[in-house]
């Protein structure tokens, strides 16, 4: 699916560094990033990668061949102070919007999908006792990626 969705090399660039910035928003959310949530987030792409039924195993195969150094390369960039990261984060995340406008609506919505799934691993991966209640009120302000457009898409039975 990934090699197909008729896009620029560019625009496909932008869909693999969303991952690194879905999970940057959420790690950075309560105020600090942590390294059990980049840790989880990049186990989270390497199981994406051998094992998605959403059809998006070959562009998780893709994110996880340089995830960690794309990551670290986004953390260095990152400005100064919550609102600030969040703002910045938040405006590369709704670039995806045009992006996922031009592919076709089982598409998008699997993209769309495999973020907002993303987003909320990333913020499960932390605190809380056994890991109940450990989503911040923070994380869960942005764990449905209120930036990006919905897609809804209902696959037809064949």
């Amino acid at each position: 699916m990934y090699h197909d969705l008729n896009i620029t090399t560019e625009e496909k660039t932008t869909l693999r560094n969303a991952v690194s910035w879905v999970t940057l928003l959420i790690a950075a959310a309560d105020g600090s990033i942590e390294e059990e949530e980049l840790a989880w987030a990049e186990k989270i792409t390497k199981i994406r990668g051998y094992n998605n039924p959403d059809k998006l195993s070959d562009f998780y195969d893709e994110v996880g061949k340089d995830f960690s150094e794309v990551l670290q390369a986004e953390i260095a960039a990152l400005p100064t102070g919550q609102d600030a990261i969040k703002a910045h984060l938040s405006a590369k995340i709704e670039t995806l919007n045009p992006i996922l406008a031009k592919m076709d609506k089982a598409a998008a919505f699997h993209y769309y999908k495999s973020y907002v799934t993303l987003a909320e691993h990333v913020a499960k991966s932390t605190g809380g006792f056994l890991r109940f209640f450990s989503v911040s009120v923070e994380e869960k302000k942005l764990m449905g990626l209120p930036m990006l457009q919905k897609i809804v898409y209902v696959e037809e039975e064949s």
